[in-house]
């Protein structure tokens, strides 16, 4: 018995991306989301991403524990609402939620439903930033490391850590925001067999420093994704927030928006603005076996040196 054999790419699929606002009324924040999802179903998406906590205000600016009661388990009452949408439609969806894992447990999450209804599995964030206005150690448990020893059976298969879904149109994986600044995660995910990474993201400038400042923040936004793209050979798809949203005592922060989708040459399919939007883009799995036949990144890493990358610091 020769084992499984690698599968051969399958059908193109179209990845849609939903870039909304979102303001204190989360039931209107819901509908717009769900209304944005079946306009990127008519213009043909079968696997589509909400933007990171996509029914809340980022309300990460601040430390008030009145916030940790957004929070809310995994399935739960948004998840509900949405995998009946997935079933009705048969669409794919990432959808990233404050999630209540447990009393006093809360996690920065996006549960991937498939497109009968079924919830897959959940991704829970594994890097949490700390910086003005983005207060997000306070609210959220980092995402746990798969506990499965690297070279045994089953290893980064577990039900923590990076993971690939193998849905209905396409095998994805699901980073989150800070997430996105990381080489390893996207490296990890890809290993496992992602045809595209997601990225739902909530990032903005703060005002004061826009002017000087928002140019280089975005572009380096933008390449160092397309940079995964790139070094893995995979589909790359963020979908970021818009708008402003106020905070006492500051100047707010202006969530940017410019969501896209890139292809594993790092070409721009699709890309939004600084307004709400609905992209979309036909992703072809095929185009990843072309990219690393003729960039075979994978095939030439030096995995028997790279030992040095799970220390801290090396100097």
């Amino acid at each position: 018995m020769i084992g499984d054999l690698p599968r051969m790419p399958r059908a193109p699929f179209t990845v849609g991306l939903v870039q909304e606002s979102a303001g204190a009324d989360r039931a209107a924040n819901l509908e717009r989301a769900v209304a944005g999802i079946r306009d990127a179903h008519r213009r043909g998406a079968r696997v589509i991403c909400l933007q990171e906590l996509f029914n809340a205000p980022y309300f990460c600016k601040s430390l008030k524990v009145e916030h940790f009661g957004i929070a809310e388990p995994i399935p739960g009452p948004v998840t509900n609402v949405l995998a009946a949408v997935a079933k009705d439609l048969e669409v794919v969806l990432v959808a990233p939620v404050y999630e209540r894992q447990a009393s006093g447990l809360y996690r920065n999450s996006a549960a991937v439903i498939d497109a009968d209804g079924s919830i897959l599995g959940v991704y829970r964030k594994m890097h949490i930033p700390h910086d003005p206005l983005f207060e997000e150690k306070y609210y959220f448990a980092p995402g746990d490391a798969d506990d499965t020893a690297p070279g045994r059976p089953g290893a980064w298969r577990g039900s923590h850590g990076f993971r690939v879904w193998k849905t209905r149109y396409a095998d994805i994986g699901v980073l989150i925001c800070w997430d996105q600044w990381y080489p390893e995660g996207a490296r990890i995910t890809a290993l496992l067999g992602a045809d595209v990474l997601f990225y739902p993201t909530a990032i903005g400038w703060h005002p004061a420093e826009k002017a000087e400042f928002g140019p280089a923040q975005l572009d380096a936004w933008r390449t160092i994704q397309r940079a995964h793209a790139i070094a893995n050979g995979v589909f790359v798809a963020a979908a970021n927030r818009v708008g402003f949203e106020a905070e006492p005592g500051t100047q707010g922060l202006q969530f940017f928006g410019h969501s896209f989708i890139a292809d594993p040459f790092g070409r721009v399919l699709a890309e939004a603005g600084e307004s709400p939007d609905v992209i979309v883009a036909r992703c072809d799995p095929a185009l990843i076996e072309e990219t690393r036949r003729n960039w075979p990144f994978l095939r030439d890493r030096r995995v028997d040196a790279y030992g040095g990358i799970l220390s801290r610091y090396l100097a």
